[in-house]
């Protein structure tokens, strides 16, 4: 199937065939991950990589055996000595480096795109692999079926890092790198992760690797797909809102704020008393409780701001 290549057209195109991926039975991760990379390859034909998807996974099976400590290990030095898969570290900000196809042809990228090579190859080979969306760096975990005690010992994976195993004392460290020292560690960062969280983080990567770059037609491309695959993400039409302010589409900028205002009843609209005084302070009130009341109406007043002035240009357009 060939998309559009006019960028504006082809957004409704990749919404729908990504929702059509997210909407299958089973955990396939490639039609979603394939489908992600039209935003850049509009003409991309996945079949081949589907079957090279296949194809590793069948020589995979080869090497495992009935020892999960045993397999991982051979999966391991299958996929990054072999195979050759290796982190990008060098250039960890290039967009290719979350594109599935091009992950494939050129054998390296990020966490989270090499994540979904070691898932899917995993489950071709018949080898039960989770994806992890631990802050900061993606990551997977298998269950060792050998354990001597009721509950298995979950192993966690790092795909960037050639498949190390990191115990808690590096899941730990790996969170003060990415967060601070003041995170707190608990093993529900480590919980499972569903296709869906990984889509969703796949494209908020790319979303804000995009702005980075300046590059905001691709970005509120991205802000779209997550809006039509979570609706409810009131935040993204206020991103996609701005992202058109960039790009001077006024009329689409104003929809989105607008929308967005509409459905956050605590960023009514302000009077002029509330922009100039701020909120009404209490003796017993919260510090922490203060500082995110102030973030909220720093962005209440921005956005406001934003309308007044989309509708001014607006209008002047009629």
């Amino acid at each position: 199937m060939r998309f559009s290549l006019h960028l504006n057209s082809r957004t409704a195109e990749v919404a729908a065939e990504l929702q059509k991926a997210l909407d299958a039975t089973g955990d396939d991760l490639a039609p979603a991950a394939l489908t992600i990379a039209r935003v850049e390859y509009p003409s991309l034909d996945p079949k081949p990589y589907a079957v090279m998807l296949d194809r590793m996974g069948e020589e995979a099976a080869k090497r495992l055996s009935g020892n999960r400590s045993d397999s991982l290990r051979a999966f391991n030095e299958y996929l990054y000595d072999e195979l050759g898969f290796v982190g990008n570290r060098e250039r960890y900000d290039d967009p290719r480096n979350s594109f599935i196809n091009e992950v494939l042809d050129r054998r390296t990228g990020i966490p989270i795109s090499l994540a979904v090579i070691y898932l899917e190859v995993a489950r071709r080979a018949g080898l039960h692999v989770d994806g992890v969306n631990f802050p900061g760096h993606f990551l997977l975990r298998a269950r060792d079926g050998v354990t001597t005690s009721a509950r298995s010992e979950v192993l966690v994976i790092d795909p960037f890092h050639g498949g190390a195993q990191l115990s808690e004392y590096d899941c730990r460290q790996l969170l003060r790198q990415h967060v601070g020292d003041e995170a707190a560690f608990d093993t529900s960062l480590l919980a499972p992760a569903t296709r869906h969280d990984i889509v969703v983080r796949i494209l908020v990567n790319l979303k804000r690797l995009y702005v980075r770059m300046r590059s905001f037609p691709q970005a509120r491309f991205i802000s779209s797909l997550l809006l039509g695959i979570d609706p409810a993400g009131i935040s993204e039409l206020r991103d996609r809102g701005l992202l058109a302010y960039h790009l001077q589409d006024f009329a689409a900028a104003l929809r989105d704020l607008e929308e967005y205002l509409r459905l956050s009843p605590k960023l009514a609209e302000p009077d002029e008393h509330d922009l100039i005084a701020g909120p009404d302070r209490s003796g017993d009130a919260d510090d922490e409780d203060d500082e995110r009341r102030d973030g909220e109406m720093d962005d209440a007043t921005q956005i406001w701001e934003h309308v007044k002035t989309l509708r001014k240009r607006v209008a002047g357009f009629n």
